[in-house]
């Protein structure tokens, strides 16, 4: 897909899927700001792979749970690129417990993190977008979102709260030439399911029809595809990429 001349911010685009994002929309030719919340190191390292890939990349701190800091965000991205074409909203946390002894300070990191935060950075771009009248936001829910999950009432909350929040911006935009829609991820190989327990992880994949954990470049791949001009007849829509969990 073809990503030349268009300004890609991608949030938690350090690790993980974040940085397939990165890697794919770079190879596309687009000028990635990739947002990272502390591992520099991370960070930089990413942004060589996507010049390498083709693109131009620029690596920024930001905590998406701070406006201000978002705001700079994105006054970064148009003043080293001029324009803002694809957000997408990858940055989240979990904190995971069963709720009766769930903290509500856990809860309110992963809602302030996971939802809040992506709606500050869609806030953000937005005015953007519709003075270009051409826009892509691309939300990362998850499976979680869609079916719950023992253990993470908080983490299920917030994505199934981005995917609402995904349909309402959809309708809002449309007529702007701006689509919004969500990607979410099943069990996916990342640093975060490679911490899980080996019995934990065994009942997830008896728990996916495909049999095995998805590839975050797989996601990436989605999320890219969204993010092109080929989807632009497509919006306020939910991609599950999950290996038939949520079917």
């Amino acid at each position: 897909m073809d990503f030349t001349g268009k300004t890609a911010i991608v949030t938690g685009g350090s690790r993980g899927i974040g940085r397939a994002v990165c890697l794919e929309l770079a190879k596309g030719g687009a000028n990635v700001v990739l947002c990272y919340a502390g591992n520099a190191a991370a960070a930089e390292e990413t942004g060589s792979a996507c010049t390498a890939a083709g693109g131009r990349a620029l690596a920024v701190q930001c905590d998406i749970t701070d406006s201000a800091q978002v705001k700079t965000l994105t006054d970064t991205a148009m003043g080293e690129f001029g324009r803002i074409d694809i957000l997408v909203n990858n940055a989240g946390i979990t904190r995971d417990g069963l709720l009766l002894m769930m903290k509500e300070t856990d809860f309110d990191a992963v809602v302030d993190t996971n939802l809040r935060g992506a709606f500050l950075c869609m806030k953000a771009v937005a005015r953007q977008m519709v003075k270009q009248r051409w826009g892509r936001i691309v939300n990362l829910s998850s499976v979680v979102g869609l079916r719950g999950n023992a253990g993470q009432a908080n983490y299920a909350a917030s994505k199934a709260g981005v995917i609402g929040m995904t349909k309402s911006l959809a309708k809002e935009l449309a007529g702007r030439g701006i689509t919004v829609n969500a990607v979410a991820p099943g069990f996916i190989d990342t640093d975060m399911t490679a911490a899980m327990p080996e019995t934990a992880r065994s009942a997830v994949l008896s728990a996916v029809p495909a049999g095995r954990l998805g590839a975050a470049e797989e996601v990436a791949k989605a999320v890219a595809f969204l993010a092109s001009g080929d989807a632009a007849y497509i919006t306020g829509q939910v991609l599950a990429v999950d290996g038939g969990m949520a079917m």
